[in-house]
């Protein structure tokens, strides 16, 4: 496995351009999108709800970012690596359902032995016990 080859080496460096380019732009234009849907929300909503004043498109930007900052979101962001622990998790999570019959074949032969236990157990805690008097019959 190399660890030094990245999938961005075997492409031109025109298409690598274009790319980064390709990527400004959708980032400009997602935040003038959500940027003008926070606007519109804005003033459709709170001045009725709350009394508060209209916004403009710089000021809905700015709550957009304040957002960003104070809630995160937007995706995960890096190299996908979270992805991948997660995937990794779930594969070791998914092998533990063959525990259940494992299980199912202990409750055949124990199981419902081991609860009764329990259950006489709990019942003889809960019994009123019988106060225990001090009798000496030498008198």
């Amino acid at each position: 496995m190399n660890c030094f080859k990245h999938s961005m080496r075997s492409r031109s460096p025109i298409e690598i351009v274009g790319i980064v380019i390709f990527g400004i732009i959708a980032v400009i234009g997602f935040a003038a999108l959500f940027g003008f849907a926070i606007m519109w929300l804005w003033n459709a909503l709170i001045p009725e709800i709350f009394g508060l004043t209209t916004i403009t498109y710089w000021q809905a930007v700015g709550i957009l970012v304040l957002a960003k900052l104070l809630f995160g979101g937007f995706g995960s962001g890096g190299s996908g690596s979270h992805k991948k622990k997660k995937k990794s998790e779930w594969g070791k999570r998914k092998g533990e359902f063959s525990k259940w019959d494992l299980y199912d074949k202990f409750w055949k032969e124990e199981g419902e032995a081991a609860y009764q236990d329990y259950i006489k157990r709990v019942n003889d805690r809960e019994a009123p016990q019988e106060p225990q008097t001090d009798t000496d019959d030498r008198a």
